[in-house]
């Protein structure tokens, strides 16, 4: 009888379960979007149940269509939206407001307050983060302040936390190293919740969920009576890196999803970035730290999804291959910083735009720009992360839906001159979490997941130094222009 390992991807938008042979094969796969929430500009929720019933769904259908029954499965690994936070009541089970979202900005005065002050040095100097309401602490501040009578039964965590904490039936409050380096309130250094940083934000310790490598033993689910234990936990990002196979310090990937993701293997130097990069945690198999530089985009594919619900311009995001091929005109640029700006720039006073329009200007235009934005920004980040490490890349392993894209992965090599590859899978993420899981039991080694890892197609760069430069030249210009819109 064969067996598999359940890999669990609760993304930004989707929440998706995957079924991986013991070769390291998705035999399939099962997703489903859930609503997105805005109660004003600026505010981004998701309702934590709906995200566990959709990912339960997706896991429950996933064995029923691809007829493997519960005890074939030997265990589960789980990969997350990083930065996102729920807050529940440990007794009833309810969460006492939606889950706030990592783009979220309501609580981006209150982040900032901290930049050039002794505090915000202290946390730069220990979380590896930059103060910024893109992490967990603040919305955890926020949502702790609306409940005035601040209840004992109180529990709260990164997303998963959440879903362990529902597929043990409230046996588990764990997260492991890589999500907790995303709160501001875990110290990357000593790998323990930092009291300082919970007294300044008036968070107490007993909500907090113990926290644990990243490949270890989470507790266990039961399906049709049969025990399945969680072993493998990792935020999405440094589970992308775990899948590619970037163990070793200088290897870099790059993850094109609702955001556009860069890390790089720094090794067990923590490295202070002054360029605008955040030093997160890597996944880990016991109590040693291994770190990152990361830089975050805050709107990648989200652009795409833009062009689909926002301006209706196209039906689906593989349209924008075949009609950025067709525009022969490279006017127009689109900077979709609707978020603010991520690294290096860390400016949420700045908007989106699109520049250069003409009369002649049409929709292709702009579905072109929007695209190559993800690639400008992209080399943003390598730009500032060479500086940061010493290191100049000489390639990008590339995943993510996006990533699939030919023209952008063409155009992304051309901007940066190095080679660009593309995995056979491009799943990486969701394989890093299977992965972590099967090495924690025994199934597989970090060197079967390197021989595992193929290449589907190498880009190489085609673009004149003088376009290149000139291109850049011009997306700098247009960053420039979008800065300080909020006053």
């Amino acid at each position: 009888m064969s067996k598999y390992i359940i890999a669990l991807d609760q993304g930004t938008t989707s929440c998706k379960a995957l079924l991986v042979d013991l070769n390291g094969n998705i035999i399939h796969t099962t997703q489903k979007e859930f609503p997105q929430i805005f109660p004003k500009a600026g505010w981004v929720e998701h309702n934590a149940n709906v995200i566990w019933e959709t990912l339960y769904h997706m896991m429950i259908n996933l064995l029923k269509e691809s007829k493997v029954s519960a005890d074939q499965i030997l265990s589960i690994g789980i990969t997350n939206q990083r930065e996102t936070v729920v807050v529940w009541d440990r007794i009833t089970g309810i969460p006492i407001y939606n889950a706030i979202v990592w783009q979220d900005k309501r609580t981006a005065a209150y982040a900032q307050s901290f930049r050039d002050t002794e505090e915000g040095e202290y946390i730069i100097d220990n979380t590896g983060l930059i103060p910024d309401a893109y992490f967990s602490g603040t919305k955890l501040k926020w949502i702790l302040d609306q409940d005035k009578n601040r209840s004992r039964t109180l529990l709260c965590g990164t997303i998963d936390t959440w879903i362990i904490w529902k597929l043990t039936e409230g046996r588990s409050h764990y997260t492991d190293h890589t999500n907790a380096s995303r709160t501001m309130l875990f110290n990357i250094k000593s790998l323990k919740w930092d009291q300082k940083l919970m007294d300044l934000m008036d968070i107490p310790l007993e909500i907090l969920p113990t926290v644990l490598p990243s490949m270890a033993d989470y507790g266990y689910t039961v399906i049709d009576g049969h025990k399945i234990t969680i072993n493998g936990v990792a935020g999405d990002q440094q589970s992308a890196l775990f899948g590619q196979a970037c163990y070793d310090i200088g290897m870099a990937k790059n993850t094109y999803g609702t955001g556009c993701f860069m890390l790089m293997n720094i090794g067990s130097n923590a490295i202070k970035s002054k360029n605008g990069l955040l030093t997160t945690l890597t996944c880990t198999d016991n109590n040693q730290p291994e770190y990152a530089l990361e830089g975050s985009v805050f709107i990648a594919g989200a652009a795409l999804q833009w062009l689909r619900d926002g301006l209706s311009l196209i039906s689906n995001s593989k349209e924008t291959e075949d009609i950025a091929y067709s525009v022969e005109e490279d006017d127009v640029v689109v900077v979709p910083a609707f978020a603010g700006l991520g690294a290096p720039y860390w400016d949420m006073s700045a908007r989106g735009a699109i520049f250069g329009l003409t009369r002649s200007a049409d929709s292709n235009q702009i579905i072109k720009g929007t695209l190559e934005s993800l690639a400008y920004q992209t080399v943003d980040v390598i730009k500032a992360m060479e500086k940061d490490s010493g290191i100049e890349i000489k390639s990008l392993q590339v995943d993510g839906g996006a990533c699939n894209n030919n023209y952008l992965m063409q155009i992304q090599s051309d901007l940066l001159n190095v080679l660009v590859e593309r995995p056979t899978e491009v799943e990486t993420t969701a394989l890093g979490a299977a992965y972590l899981a099967g090495i924690q039991i025994g199934v597989w080694s970090r060197d079967i997941v390197i021989r595992n890892r193929a290449v589907e197609r190498k880009f190489t760069p085609e673009m004149s130094d003088t376009e290149r430069q000139l291109k850049l030249a011009r997306w700098a210009d247009a960053v420039i222009r979008t800065r300080g819109w909020i006053k």
